[in-house]
């Protein structure tokens, strides 16, 4: 069972490899609270996963090092397992869903690991390691559902209450549960009074809905762009660890969390992946009482899929109202674009991008439908735009 002393023996065994991350303070996630980031984006690896995978390695009988290892991940605790096999000289196989970055995929291959892609999500590429495992008699190095990978997460709760005794607030990303339960065993031990939140994606709650019910429930599906907690059930273990610490768990939207990695690569130059940034979103929008309170967001990991980060920007962009994008149907003759172009920049405006459709359903044959993306300094100003178009009297979709 997790304890404290495993948690303490994790942190001996990690100072060979592991790095103590920064815990920096923050003025621009919550105006009305003492906010912390704690920086697993900047661990060896990228996250915080090679803590857990590492422990749990340096923990195996020469008989299971001697067979090598299996894992199933999304990307994180895949380079970590990597890492760790290849440091004691142990082959490593990884199942990883099909569609899981290229960016995780190339990383763990570069830590020599053998890498399986599965159809599906991190579940189905578990089934497919737990079928590899049985076939050829590897050893199973399960990504949250193990208490050495917990207490080897739990190193990031030590390091918190080192730098930060008096913390109030920590809250920690969720998929499967084992940051949080190592996270949390160490912070109540430590410090009771300090409250522990998970934090998971609107499209992938399993932990939430499952300590809801009173036990793990399996999602029949889950959709998020945070890869690294998308996660169907919880484990055994760390639903007994989250009903015994943690003191609730609440979810962002995919919005919330695009502008979650917006806010810290504007303001903080720092890169977060979805997985990572849950735990600002949910600081940011005040998921959780913070007010007047000195509050820790744990970032887990920072191994974005660099091709698709232009577009979660964009999301950000939008939902803060920077970015805005819509349609005018109007006269196809000349004149008329200029007009509508002239109104937008009168207000200030930055034209991004215009096309004209021709072809659209239910426009007539003398008109045309104009498709605009503007940049705007915040949401005010948006809708300064859109009022000044509807008082020209453009009907705006």
């Amino acid at each position: 069972m997790l304890t404290l002393d495993m948690i303490q023996d994790a942190k001996k065994v990690l100072s060979e490899v592991a790095r103590v991350t920064p815990l920096f303070q923050s003025n621009v996630i919550n105006p009305d609270a003492d906010v912390y980031i704690k920086c697993e984006n900047m661990q060896v690896t990228g996250s915080f996963k090679l803590r857990g995978a590492y422990y749990k390695t340096a923990n195996l009988t020469d008989e299971e090092a001697k067979h090598g290892v299996i894992a199933c991940s999304a990307g994180n605790h895949a380079q970590g397992v990597a890492l760790a096999a290849q440091k004691k000289g142990i082959k490593s196989v990884i199942c990883m869903p099909a569609g899981a970055p290229l960016a995780k995929v190339e990383a763990t291959k570069s830590y020599g690991a053998e890498v399986v892609l599965v159809s599906g999500v991190y579940d189905d590429a578990a089934a497919k390691a737990e079928e590899l495992q049985k076939e050829k008699g590897y050893t199973f190095l399960h990504p949250f559902n193990d208490d050495y990978v917990m207490a080897g997460q739990g190193t990031v709760g030590l390091e918190i209450m080192d730098k930060l005794p008096d913390a109030e607030v920590v809250l920690v990303p969720i998929g499967g549960g084992g940051l949080i339960s190592g996270v949390a065993c160490a912070i109540k031990n430590i410090n009771p009074n300090c409250k522990v939140y998970g934090v998971q994606a609107a499209g992938a709650p399993s932990m939430k809905n499952s300590l809801a019910a009173g036990k793990p429930e399996k999602l029949a599906e889950v959709s998020t762009m945070a890869d690294g907690i998308a996660v169907k059930m919880p484990g055994d273990n760390t639903f007994a660890m989250c009903q015994k610490y943690v003191d609730g768990v609440v979810t962002v939207t995919e919005e919330e969390i695009a502008s979650a990695i917006l806010m810290l690569v504007e303001k903080h130059k720092m890169v977060a992946e979805g997985a990572g940034a849950v735990s600002v979103a949910a600081a940011m929008t005040n998921k959780v009482d913070i007010k007047g309170k000195k509050v820790v967001c744990v970032v887990s990991g920072g191994n974005v899929d660099i091709n698709i980060l232009d577009r979660i920007l964009d999301k950000g962009l939008q939902e803060n109202g920077r970015l805005k994008e819509f349609s005018v149907t109007m006269a196809d003759k000349p004149g008329q674009l200029i007009q509508l172009l002239q109104v937008i920049a009168e207000t200030g405006a930055n034209i991004f991008e215009v096309s004209h459709n021709r072809i659209a359903n239910g426009v007539a044959v003398s008109g045309v439908v104009v498709d605009v993306v503007v940049e705007t300094r915040n949401q005010a100003h948006c809708e300064e735009m859109m009022q000044a178009l509807k008082a020209k009297g453009y009907e705006i979709k």
